[in-house]
């Protein structure tokens, strides 16, 4: 688990751009870029409602971190009993071979497209850049790591808002802002949308990140201080992968919307290589790369700080990567359909957001947890809004698809 030591002013940012890269992994790449291609600007609500939801979630759990010094997987494991503890583990563990899974394929497809490199073997070398990537955080510290990830971002950032620039979306894109859907199948998207944007394995993380990061003798700063800072730092993070995610769903609408071909990434690619050109489709492709990178190696230290608070075992790093990376290795050599894969899998994250997101805010709203801290009822109220939406929206999604 990271750890860094105490800061002050500026630096106090930094924990939130970590979780931030998460929001703009290459599930998100798949969701948004989809949900653009297939049905315009009709899923545009559904994105800016997700990346609304996702501020108020990471700021309750860097603020539980911040106030408690412990991580919300160490809360839960300190209050539920062994049994329970190890199904809870398991399901978060099932959750965090999803993520890696969508993680470590987008890694691969990007390599592919870059250098043509066959998808096992770009998956492997994803997980191993993503090992090396962790070890800048081993080796020196958590803001260490934090600046490499920021790098990242403004890689992602400049590949995936190419195609604005060059192709500006029309007015058309206020209409998105209406709730509304087209279909079963947006249904399953938008779950998607969802899943890949207030994600389960970053709510663990970031309490983590935060816990025991600036509450030190010495430090100069009271909690107040610092949970103004989180939300400054939540809200500045989150405010650029939320854009970057729009972006997405824009170029796609604005671009390729009902164009064939856009089923896949490797379609994408081509599509927006012939549609805007060719600087801009080796653009998407390279942010596509920094995207899978980074994202894996956060979703690598998340899957750590679970099995660390729940069943309070570590294991090493690179036996973690290689356990987890499995499943997507598997996927590929047996042929699966990648983008198709990572579209699943932000949707069986969508089903694990509640068992983060509900006892986050159980545990907020607790005075004897958060004392002089705890949650005001009007926050308490909304972050129950944003459960009850995701857990309609996987309901309705699970009618829909087997009544057909």
């Amino acid at each position: 688990m990271l750890r860094a030591k105490p800061a002050r002013g500026l630096t106090l940012l930094g924990p939130a751009f970590i979780a931030a890269v998460a929001y703009v992994d290459p599930g998100n790449v798949a969701t948004n870029v989809t949900a653009g291609a297939r049905y315009g600007y009709t899923l545009v609500w559904v994105v800016v409602l997700a990346n609304v939801m996702a501020v108020l979630v990471q700021y309750l759990s860097a603020k539980l971190g911040v106030v408690t010094d412990r991580s919300l997987a160490g809360q839960l494991g300190t209050r539920l009993g062994t049994k329970t503890r190890v199904a809870y583990w398991l399901q978060a563990e099932a959750i965090a071979v999803a993520t890696d899974m969508a993680e470590v394929i987008g890694g691969a497809i990007a390599l592919a497209l870059l250098f043509d490199l066959p998808l096992v073997a770009g998956a492997l070398c994803t997980a191993a850049v993503s090992l090396l990537i962790l070890r800048v955080g081993d080796a020196h510290g958590q803001p260490a790591l934090e600046r490499v990830i920021m790098g990242f971002l403004a890689l992602i950032a400049a590949g995936f808002v190419a195609g604005l620039v060059v192709d500006p979306p029309g007015a058309a894109m206020a209409g998105g802002l209406v709730p509304s859907f087209a279909g079963t199948d947006s249904v399953l998207l938008a779950s998607g949308i969802v899943g890949a944007t207030v994600m389960p394995h970053v709510i663990y993380l970031h309490s983590g990140l935060t816990a025991g990061r600036f509450r030190t003798p010495g430090a100069g700063l009271d909690v107040r201080r610092t949970l103004a800072a989180t939300r400054a730092d939540v809200v500045a993070a989150l405010l650029v992968a939320g854009l970057l995610n729009l972006s997405l769903l824009l170029v796609a609408a604005s671009s390729l919307h009902r164009l064939p071909g856009t089923d896949t990434l490797h379609g994408v690619h081509a599509l927006l290589s012939s549609e805007v050109g060719a600087g801009v489709a080796l653009l998407f492709a390279v942010a596509l790369l920094g995207s899978g990178l980074a994202s894996t190696a956060v979703g690598s230290a998340a899957g750590a700080e679970v099995m660390d608070g729940l069943l309070r075992r570590r294991i090493p790093l690179p036996l973690r990567r290689t356990l987890t990376v499995i499943p997507a290795i598997v996927v590929l050599a047996l042929g699966a359909e990648p983008s198709a894969a990572l579209v699943v899998s932000q949707v069986v994250l969508s089903m694990g957001i509640p068992f983060a997101l509900v006892p986050l805010v159980v545990l907020t709203s607790r005075r004897a947890v958060m004392g002089a801290h705890t949650n005001h009822p009007l926050t308490t109220a909304a972050a129950s809004a944003v459960a009850a939406c995701v857990i309609s929206l996987n309901l309705v999604l699970l009618y829909l698809t087997f009544t057909g």
